[in-house]
């Protein structure tokens, strides 16, 4: 099975000056902005490195789900966060870290949960887009 789903961005303008919109397929994103001060000094509207983050919190959260179903647990709730780390790098930036903060409530041994979050943080298809070091802390309950 191949799905293929998209995204888009539009860019005017100068690095600093300029301004951009991002949106998706679904229609989630419409036309949300973006810009070097949403990115880099904190002003209201979204970033690459925010949505990145998203994705990848969904990503790993349904990766964890399906994988809980395979040991025969069901999760009452699993909320995680994905934070992105961008750092400058010689002429340029790079995403030099991403660390997942997860919350696992299910009725199952914690070393059965770590164990399967640890294969969920490995195995779902977002982390291995990362070149960066993926990291992961986990609690239960």
């Amino acid at each position: 099975m191949k799905i293929t789903k998209s995204g888009s961005a539009e860019w005017t303008g100068s690095i600093k000056e300029g301004k951009g919109t991002v949106s998706t397929e679904s229609g989630a994103l419409n036309a949300q902005p973006y810009g070097f001060n949403t990115r880099f000094e904190g002003q209201p509207g979204t970033n690459p490195e925010e949505l990145l983050g998203a994705a990848h919190a969904a990503c790993f959260s349904m990766a964890l789900s399906n994988l809980l179903g395979a040991e025969g647990i069901t999760p009452g709730r699993i909320e995680t966060t994905s934070k992105v780390t961008i750092e400058k790098k010689g002429d340029g930036f790079e995403i030099t870290g991403v660390h997942l903060v997860t919350q696992i409530v299910a009725d199952a041994e914690e070393s059965v949960l770590m164990e399967v979050a640890q294969k969920a943080k490995t195995g779902c298809p977002v982390s291995k887009l990362f070149n960066a070091e993926v990291t992961m802390e986990a609690t239960i309950g």
